[in-house]
């Protein structure tokens, strides 16, 4: 099966460095029903953390951030990587990158199980359409609910 790539927007947001912060920032996108198709998580400076939320639909996040009060930082656009679990899956993007002289900013790929993987890869803003292009990535599509997110439970729920 053949990887699919596709450009995704996120919003970087910073918070204190605490236990609770990143758990009161996600139960608050949680009631709003924002669903993330992606959460990178890093130190950002003295005692902050930095967290990068890649949103399925940008509009309701920046709607429940204004809501709960976060300062998202301005939308930036990066790649969702696809596919079936495989050796130099993670290369054959890398490479195409490298053949068209585009350097990679971060990456984060893992193993989903079922034989199939996904990720996210950033570049600079500048090389964008250029990477778009070398790794034949599609536009980003909202795809369609086909259920209610109350039919998808937390594990957490009643704990």
């Amino acid at each position: 099966m053949p990887y699919q790539i596709s450009r995704i927007d996120y919003f970087h947001l910073t918070v204190p460095d605490k236990p609770e912060e990143g758990a009161r920032v996600w139960a608050a996108l949680q009631g709003a029903g924002v669903n993330l198709l992606g959460i990178s998580v890093f130190p950002h400076g003295a005692r902050k953390s930095q967290l990068d939320l890649i949103p399925e639909d940008s509009g309701a996040l920046r709607k429940a951030a204004k809501t709960a009060g976060f300062r998202l930082g301005r939308k930036r656009t990066g790649f969702l990587i696809q596919g079936e679990d495989r050796p130099g899956a993670v290369a054959d993007a890398a490479n195409r990158l490298a053949a068209a002289n585009i350097h990679m900013i971060s990456a984060q790929v893992f193993c989903a199980g079922s034989g199939r993987c996904g990720g996210m890869l950033w570049v600079g803003a500048p090389d964008l359409r250029r990477a778009a292009a070398a790794l034949g990535a599609t536009s980003w599509q909202t795809p369609k609910l086909v259920s209610k997110p109350a039919d998808y439970p937390s594990p957490f729920d009643g704990q």
